[in-house]
Formats: C-alpha cells, sequence, structure tokens
C-alpha cells in the first residue's frame, strides 16, 4: 500500500513511522530473538530512511523498511563479530590491559572502518592484501599460495594500495 499523500517530506516520514514502525520492531524481533536489539536496529533502520530523503518514492513500505532492516542488520552482525574478536584479543594478551571505554569505542570503530574499506575490495585483491599485510608473505609467496602470477599479484597490490589511499582522504 503506497504512503498517504503528504505535502511534506516529514509528514511522509512521519506517516510512514506512525504507520509501520510497530510492525517493523516485530518483524526484527522475531529474526534476532531480542526486543532491546530490535528496538536498536528499528531506529537505525530509520536514520537510514530519513538520511535517504527518498520517502515520497517508495510504494511499498514494508518491503522497503525490511530491505533496509536486513542491511542495518548485516551491519550489526559484522560490528558484533568484529566486537567480540576485539574482546578475545584482549584478553589472549599476557597481562591485562586496562583499555578505556572511549579507547574501546575507537579501536571498535577503527575495526568498522577497515573491515568496510577492505568489504569493497574484490576477493583476490583483498586476499593478496591480508596476506602481504597480516601474514607478511613476499609476492611471490602470496602468488604461490594464490595459484596466480607474480605480476597479478603487483597489480592487486597496487589496487588495494591505492584504494586504502582514496578510502583514506
Amino acid at each position: 500500500m503506497p504512503l498517504a499523500n503528504s505535502s511534506s517530506q516529514t509528514d511522509l516520514l512521519h506517516d510512514l513511522y506512525q504507520d509501520h514502525h510497530g510492525w517493523l520492531r516485530s518483524w526484527l524481533r522475531r529474526q534476532l530473538h531480542c526486543s532491546e536489539n530490535a528496538a536498536d536496529l528499528a531506529h537505525d533502520t530509520f536514520l537510514r530512511v530519513i538520511a535517504a530523503r527518498n520517502a515520497s518514492c517508495i510504494l511499498e513500505p514494508r518491503v522497503y523498511l525490511a530491505t533496509v532492516a536486513r542491511r542495518v542488520m548485516v551491519d550489526y552482525f559484522r560490528r558484533s563479530a568484529l566486537e567480540r574478536a576485539y574482546i578475545e584479543a584482549l584478553a589472549a594478551l599476557p597481562e591485562p590491559v586496562q583499555v578505556s571505554t572511549e579507547e574501546r569505542a575507537m579501536v571498535i570503530e577503527t575495526l568498522c572502518e577497515i573491515d568496510a574499506m577492505l568489504d569493497a575490495l574484490g576477493e583476490k585483491p583483498r586476499q593478496a592484501f591480508l596476506l602481504s599485510q597480516l601474514d607478511g608473505l613476499t609476492y611471490k609467496e602470496i602468488a604461490e599460495r594464490m595459484g596466480l602470477s607474480v605480476s597479478s599479484i603487483k597489480k592487486y597490490m597496487a589496487r588495494a594500495i591505492e584504494h586504502c589511499l582514496l578510502f583514506s582522504l
């Protein structure tokens, strides 16, 4: 059912929220099995809808909201996995390291940014870059491991480094 014909973007967003927020929270609660996370992700979904500024183009609100909410869930799960990995890495350190809440938030935010940057690379450039940067392999070793030529690895590394530089601007 299309949104009601309202005169402004604000009215359209208000109507969308009024008509579908409860449904979206229930849908997310069924997906996540947690009402608190469902409420948070419903809120984040509507923030993305507001940022998109396309309320007047939404013809099927529930389909649209479910699509946006799925993307929000993917980001939520990715961020949660990064947080767990960071906490596990801290726990594995020989001495307890005291990290302030602010430092922890900054590290997690940085990890999320790095994850997004690497996610935007193609599979092979990302793999070559990670083998080089994390495992310290030479281009020849990477080429052997990936079953490619050294010149291909050089091209992938150049693409990955350029992408990282452009992403950080």
